[in-house]
């Protein structure tokens, strides 16, 4: 339809319907300013909650804040006024209420589910102080489900341990300084936008009176033309009016086409009212068409920009200023540019259509993506680790699909809402999981503290315990059930260790230390033990026995008085030995006699070292020896019964009867030895 076409639908009784309109738009106006009061009236009473003190006072600070807790600000539930991507005059005229609009699309977005919630506040308050309230709303919308996701978190968390503490849940508070200042923040913020929309409502009523004044006025300046003011004067009238009517400013959206189309049809019935100087119209009907066809040239360009929202919202600035700030063409060319804009128009908007139509199946696919990224979520919350290392893994899963499900997209509107909350509640779940188990470890944790601490106690008191074996034994027990205990929380696990390591190396040091002595001494006895073994090895016996026997046992007792050698040189024992067999040898002692006396040596070595377990050993070892030699001569016994037959000087039969006489003679000295020992019970 042509522009002429359009303006002659509005042209019948032109000035009765403008009176009709200005008597009507008047008492829209005041329609409207009575609802706009009832619509503040009615956000007000939405929020008269039991928010609405704790928001209060958050504004003014008050101290005693801290005793109650507060719900968040209700959410802001201004339409969008979104326009149908099907109406292509509505959609030309989508943001004509709001010259400062497009703004909002200039403002950078943050991944808000990454920041802090302290981060979360003050990047609010850099929106609210560096950019205009109405161009923010979907920077704030999603800020604040980021805050109030983490808040939840952070408080579910509060709850879980005032219960797992025996609290009662009627009782549970969970306040918060950085909610209280974030409520402070959106309730000014919420503010600051009724206020604008109040002030947008009354400038765009007033500039609708403004412009029906200047289709009035326009209205008036035909039936000067001719008359006594020149056409000049006139002309210059009607500039004025023109430029007026560019700066009158925005209007409400549902009167802006029929508002336009009065306008313009004034203005070409202005023209065709200047039929007595041509000269003025053909040079400025001229002007218009060169403006008008480079409208069409940048519109035709536009339809093959390959971002269609790009390219619409340049095309509604093309329509405004098409219809704002260029005036008619000559009746022979309106009909042809107008539907050569058009028809660009109409390409522009059927991509847009396309565009809207493919971003539904891209929502759609978008869901189903976050539908298997809950799922994920939600199979993994359902089989919880039972081990540090296995929820280190679970974490790092849950953090990647919890990136690639705020990466995926929009979704549909309408599932916007149960998605979130879907997500919302897996990943709660998993949370939940984990903090059980991490507080079931910090538990555990502190009961291995408790055990550790006993350890460390025990190795305190016995540092410096002289009874060096025992010690020595308790010490290694300690140490190894330490290994056995398991963690301990982080704060305390390097302290106790210090206590635990700086006690048992001060025994172990001193321990050290003394054998070191011991050592020195061991090493000086071997230097004293040589020199004997070199005394003995060239002693000349008197030939008198008793003298030469006395003189061997003192012999002995010196050896033995010298003390202990170093344990790598206690063959030197039985070097000393071989050279008193040969001795006794000498002085033609019976075997027994000369491994008794030896065998004093040894008993009086197991008396000096006062202890039990020493004594033990060695009557345990007599015993299974003489147990052995039973049971040798038993055996031996037993096999003569296989020579009954047999006379006594076979050969064999004498070395029988000879090893069972041996071994006897060795059980006599095994058990005098025996004897010997149980003379130090």
């Amino acid at each position: 339809m042509s522009e002429e076409k359009k303006a002659s639908n509005t042209d019948k009784n032109v000035e009765e319907t403008a009176s009709k309109d200005s008597i009507k738009e008047s008492q829209e106006a005041k329609t409207s300013a009575s609802e706009t009061q009832e619509a503040s009236t009615t956000q007000e009473e939405e929020l008269v909650t039991e928010s609405i003190d704790v928001i209060k006072d958050a504004k003014t600070n008050d101290a005693n804040e801290e005793e109650h807790d507060e719900d968040f600000v209700a959410e802001d539930e201004e339409d969008d006024q979104d326009s149908d991507p099907d109406d292509l005059d509505a959609a030309l005229n989508e943001d004509s209420e709001d010259e400062s609009a497009s703004e909002r699309h200039d403002i950078p977005k943050k991944d808000y589910d990454s920041l802090s919630k302290e981060e979360l506040i003050k990047e609010f308050k850099y929106l609210l102080n560096n950019h205009k309230v109405q161009a923010i709303k979907e920077h704030v919308t999603e800020l604040r489900a980021a805050f109030i996701s983490q808040f939840e978190d952070e408080q579910e968390q509060a709850k879980e341990k005032f219960l797992e503490e025996g609290g009662n849940i009627i009782d549970f508070r969970y306040y918060s300084p950085l909610k209280k200042e974030f409520n402070s923040l959106y309730f000014d913020y919420r503010d600051k936008r009724n206020n604008y929309y109040k002030n947008l409502k009354k400038d765009l009523n007033a500039n609708l009176e403004t412009r029906n004044a200047l289709i009035e006025e326009l209205k008036e300046l035909k039936n000067e033309v001719g008359g006594e003011d020149s056409i000049n004067t006139t002309f210059e009238k009607f500039k004025d009016i023109q430029e007026r009517w560019r700066n009158a400013g925005n209007i409400p959206r549902d009167r802006y086409n029929l508002v336009w189309n009065n306008y313009h049809h004034h203005i070409e019935n202005f023209y065709d009212f200047l039929h007595l100087n041509r000269e003025f119209r053909d040079k400025d009907f001229k002007e218009n068409l060169d403006k008008k066809l480079k409208l069409i040239e940048q519109a035709e360009e536009l339809a093959q920009e390959p971002d269609v929202n790009r390219a619409f919202k340049e095309l509604q600035m093309l329509h405004k200023i098409w219809k704002e700030e260029v005036g008619p063409v000559s009746k022979e060319y309106r009909e042809e540019i107008w539907e050569k804009f058009s028809a660009a128009t109409r390409k522009i908007h059927d991509a847009r259509q396309e565009y809207f139509k493919n971003i539904d199946k891209v929502y759609e696919e978008n869901l189903d993506k976050k539908q298997e990224v809950i799922a994920k979520i939600e199979t993994i919350a359902a089989n919880p680790a039972s081990a540090h290392n296995g929820w280190q893994k679970q974490m790092k899963e849950v953090n990647a699909l919890r990136e690639e499900f705020f990466k995926i997209g929009k979704v549909p509107k309408k599932e916007n809402e149960p998605t979130w909350k879907a997500f919302k509640k897996a990943t709660r779940e998993f949370n939940h999981n984990k903090n059980s188990f991490y507080k079931n470890q910090k538990k555990q944790q502190y009961e291995n503290l408790q055990k550790k601490l006993e350890l460390v106690q025990i190795a305190e008191d016995n540092k410096d315990n002289e009874d060096i074996k025992v010690t020595i034994d308790l010490m290694k027990r300690i140490q190894a059930d330490w290994k056995k205990i398991g963690h301990v929380p982080r704060k305390d696990s390097d302290k106790i260790w210090k206590r635990f390591k700086k006690a048992c190396n001060h025994f172990f040091d001193r321990l050290h230390a003394e054998k070191k002595e011991v050592l020195e001494e061991e090493k000086g006895n071997l230097e004293e033990k040589n020199a004997l073994l070199e005394k003995v090895k060239n002693i000349e016996l008197s030939g008198n026995h008793g003298d030469d026997l006395k003189t061997i046992k003192s012999i002995i007792k010196e050896w033995k008085d010298t003390g202990r050698v170093p344990h790598s040189k206690k063959s030197i024992e039985q070097d000393f030995n071989k050279v008193l067999d040969g001795l006794f040898k000498k002085l033609d002692l019976s075997k027994k006699e000369s491994e008794l006396i030896k065998y004093e040596n040894r008993v009086a070595a197991i008396a000096d070292e006062d202890s039990n377990q020493a004594l033990n050993k060695e009557h345990y070892f007599i015993t299974k020896k003489i147990d052995e030699v039973k049971a040798e001569i038993n055996q031996l016994e037993n096999n003569l019964g296989f020579f009954q037959h047999v006379d006594d000087d076979n050969p064999l039969v004498k070395e029988v009867h000879k090893n069972i006489a041996a071994h006897k003679k060795t059980l006599e000295i095994w058990k005098a030895k025996l004897s010997k020992l149980k003379s130090l019970y």
